[in-house]
């Protein structure tokens, strides 16, 4: 497959990119500094920029997929949804499919109707990120032109090891028999990467975790 991965130089990007780089894709790794992309020399670095309906239409002509894994910077959280509509409307021009990286906040707990964000125990300083991946999704949801995918992750994500084992869920948050909620970056490009080759989720969210 050809994909573009928009935040290729990031924690999550990166592991998109090595993914499908492992797997025999055709990469194009996306960032808006190249000195400052250190993922594996096989993907073709481009400069570009996600909240470019241009840069999107173009860096997305010919591609079967293209992965979006950007995370603004602290204070910068509301670019989330202008970058989403970016892609959006980018990628309505060339017709093809997106799939989101994005966050667990608005997942349900499973056996409280509230949601992730809704605990009193959620980390105060993940609040404006969370709520803006919430924004993320609606302004998704929202769409009815793009073939898209928003992929929430596990309530811990981190860097870990690749397994290649998962579980799917839709819109409740996935949690084991201790009820813990995690999957590592490494088996959510996994996870990316299955649908991106075996699209089972269109214009809808899915969530993952061990």
């Amino acid at each position: 497959m050809r994909i573009t991965v928009f935040g290729a130089g990031g924690n999550g990007g990166s592991r998109v990119v090595a993914e499908a780089l492992s797997r025999g894709h055709q990469v194009t790794a996306v960032v808006r500094d190249p000195a400052r992309f250190h993922g594996p020399p096989a993907a073709e670095v481009r400069t570009g920029d996600a909240g470019n309906v241009e840069n999107v239409a173009e860096l997305s002509v010919g591609q079967d997929v293209v992965i979006s894994a950007t995370r603004p910077a602290p204070g910068r959280e509301g670019e989330l949804v202008t970058t989403v509509r970016a892609l959006l409307a980018g990628l309505a021009r060339t017709g093809v499919r997106l799939l989101v990286v994005g966050g667990a906040g608005s997942l349900t707990v499973p056996g409280t109707g509230g949601t992730v964000i809704d605990d009193p125990d959620f980390p105060a300083g993940w609040r404006d990120i969370a709520l803006a991946c919430n924004d993320q999704l609606e302004a998704c949801r929202a769409e009815t032109e793009v073939d898209w995918a928003y992929l929430s992750p596990a309530a811990l994500l981190e860097p870990g090891e690749r397994t290649g084992d998962y579980r799917l869920g839709a819109d409740e948050l996935l949690v084991d028999a201790e009820g813990n909620s995690a999957i590592s970056m490494e088996d959510l490009a996994v996870a990316l990467l299955d649908e991106a080759e075996r699209p089972k989720h269109h214009r809808t969210r899915f969530t993952v975790a061990y």
